[in-house]
C-alpha cells in the first residue's frame, strides 16, 4: 500500500500537496503482523485502519458500510441482512440511489452464493434479478466475448470457435472443471446453440444440469 501511494503521489505531485489512506480488512485477524517498519506510518493520522466486523450491527450502520460489511458475512446470516438493507432502501428518496443500492445488494449475493441458481437467488432476496445489471452483464458476456473472437478470426467457424471456447471457461468457473466429453460436446455446438447455452448455465448449479441441457435442448 505505501510503495503504490508514494509512487503514485511522486508521479502526480503537482496534482497533490497531502495525502492520506484508508485500509479496510473484514477482520482485524487477517491485518499482516509484520507492521514494525510502518509503524511511524500506521500511527499517523494519515492513515485509517478499518475493520468491518468491528463496526457494530449492521442495521445501525450506514447504508454504504452496511454494503462493504454484506460481503464478509457468513452464507447462514447474508440472506437475512441482505433483505434488511434492500428494506431499508425503501427510506431512500432519490429513485438512483435506491437502485444503486439494490444493483451493489445483487451484485453480491450472486458472487456469494454462485453455487445457486438464478431463481433460487432471486426467491432469496425477493428480486428479479433479470432487472440487475449482474444479470445483464452475465448475458451479455458470453455474446460480446464470442463475437469479438469471432470477428478476428474473421469468419463463422473463428466466432463458433470463440463461443465454445467463453463458455467453457463460463462453465469451469461455475461448475467446476468439466471433462473432456462434454468439451467434446459443447465445441460441436452451433453459435446460436452457444448462445443459448450462455443464457441457460446462468440457472446451472451442478454437472447434471449441463449434461441435462445437452441431451434435451442441444439436440432438438
Amino acid at each position: 500500500v505505501f510503495g503504490e501511494s508514494f509512487l503514485y503521489f511522486y508521479r502526480n505531485r503537482d496534482r497533490y500537496a497531502d495525502w492520506q489512506a484508508v485500509v479496510i480488512y473484514p477482520s482485524r485477524q487477517i491485518e499482516q503482523s509484520n507492521t514494525h517498519p510502518y509503524r511511524a506510518l500506521l500511527d499517523s493520522d494519515q492513515v485509517h485502519r478499518i475493520y468491518l466486523d468491528e463496526l457494530g450491527a449492521m442495521p445501525q450502520l450506514p447504508l454504504g458500510i452496511a454494503l462493504m460489511v454484506l460481503t464478509t458475512v457468513p452464507e447462514t446470516q447474508a440472506p437475512e441482512q441482505a433483505r434488511s438493507l434492500l428494506s431499508r432502501t425503501q427510506q431512500i428518496s432519490e429513485p438512483e440511489s435506491r437502485h444503486a443500492i439494490i444493483e451493489m445488494v445483487a451484485t453480491i449475493m450472486v458472487y456469494k452464493f454462485i453455487h445457486l441458481s438464478r431463481q433460487e437467488v432471486e426467491a432469496m432476496l425477493g428480486l428479479e434479478l433479470s432487472d440487475t445489471r449482474v444479470y445483464r452483464e452475465a448475458k451479455e458476456e458470453g455474446r460480446q466475448e464470442g463475437r469479438q473472437e469471432g470477428r478476428q478470426e474473421g469468419r463463422q467457424e473463428g466466432r463458433q470457435e470463440g463461443e465454445a471456447a467463453l463458455i467453457i471457461r463460463l462453465l469451469n468457473r461455475r461448475l467446476g472443471a468439466i471433462d473432456e466429453g462434454l468439451r467434446s460436446r459443447i465445441q460441436g455446438l452451433s453459435v446460436e446453440q452457444l448462445e443459448t447455452l450462455g443464457e441457460a448455465l446462468l440457472d446451472f448449479t451442478q454437472g447434471e444440469d449441463l449434461v441435462g441441457w445437452l441431451d434435451r435442448d442441444a439436440s432438438s
